[in-house]
């Protein structure tokens, strides 16, 4: 069973074994909307591969901390969407759960979420109770005001914001809370690989930047041109298209070079390497040029 197979497992078991039958419906559809389909589900497929890497065996703990992060990743999402943020309707190619479901399930789904993924957290105490601390105190930063999603979502209520902070708040927290959760499952020390998980998440941001500008709706699946019309920071704007395409490619070789040492090292430089070459489309390259 590869990655992505044991993540969607792993999520619609958090999901479905709960009851249910108490649960008002039109919220649990909220909430399974929000989550299924999926998109790449690039965090928690980092987290087990960096577990993986740091020769920790396939293991519940480890699928429960991949999709504690991918269920944070979803409610942040759900919260994103909303009339008084970005007033997307769309998500993933699909109505967004405000535009389906209406605000007030929308809020309440993207709580859910939350609660959930900390829920689903708890139950690897079973199975690896050592390990628990470090992964609460791990993936609750990454989701706080201080250093984690809460506070780069706060940073769009400021009069002026620092595009590098922001982006690494909003963005990069989640995937260093992937790469730090990952060694932390294997028993290894987790800083260097925190560092890790924020330059991923820088790059992925300056992808995410170029395709707001240079993408189309119909194939990333959300509108574009929200970062102009939100007033957001972004790599485009800062260093222009040809610019934060270079960004990207300057970020995705000082990844490859910060990956602590580890048994997998060499096997998981690789896998970054392919991925990064999914995050930036052919003709996103070409047009940056």
């Amino acid at each position: 069973m590869d990655a992505t197979d044991r993540i969607e497992i792993c999520l619609r078991d958090i999901i479905e074994g709960h009851d249910l039958q108490a649960c008002p419906p039109r919220l649990k559809q909220a909430v399974v909307s929000a989550v299924f389909p999926g998109g790449a589900r690039i965090r928690p497929r980092i987290c087990l591969a960096v577990a993986e890497a740091c020769a920790e065996e396939r293991s519940e703990a480890a699928d429960l901390a991949a999709a504690s992060i991918e269920l944070l990743h979803c409610g942040s999402l759900v919260h994103d969407d909303l009339p008084c943020f970005d007033d997307s309707p769309l998500r993933r190619g699909r109505a967004s759960v405000h535009q389906a479901f209406g605000e007030r399930l929308a809020v309440l789904a993207g709580d859910a979420l939350i609660v959930l993924a900390f829920q689903a957290l708890m139950r690897s105490a079973a199975t690896a109770p050592g390990r628990l601390p470090d992964l609460i105190r791990i993936i609750s930063r990454s989701v706080g005001m201080h250093q984690g999603i809460i506070a780069g979502q706060a940073w769009e209520c400021e009069q002026t914001v620092d595009r590098v902070n922001y982006q690494q708040l909003k963005t990069g927290s989640l995937f260093a809370a992937a790469t730090a959760a990952g060694a932390a499952i294997a028993g290894a020390d987790t800083q260097a690989w925190w560092a890790l998980g924020e330059r991923i998440g820088s790059a992925y941001q300056v992808v995410d930047d170029i395709l707001d500008v240079a993408g189309k709706t119909e194939a990333i699946g959300k509108p574009i041109g929200q970062d102009e019309a939100r007033g957001h920071p972004s790599a485009v704007k800062d260093l222009g298209l040809q610019g934060a395409r270079q960004h990207f490619q300057e970020l995705m070789s000082g990844i490859t070079d910060a990956i602590p040492p580890c048994p997998g090292r060499d096997h998981l430089r690789d896998r970054i390497l392919e991925e990064s070459n999914q995050l930036l489309p052919r003709a996103m390259a070409e047009h940056a040029a």
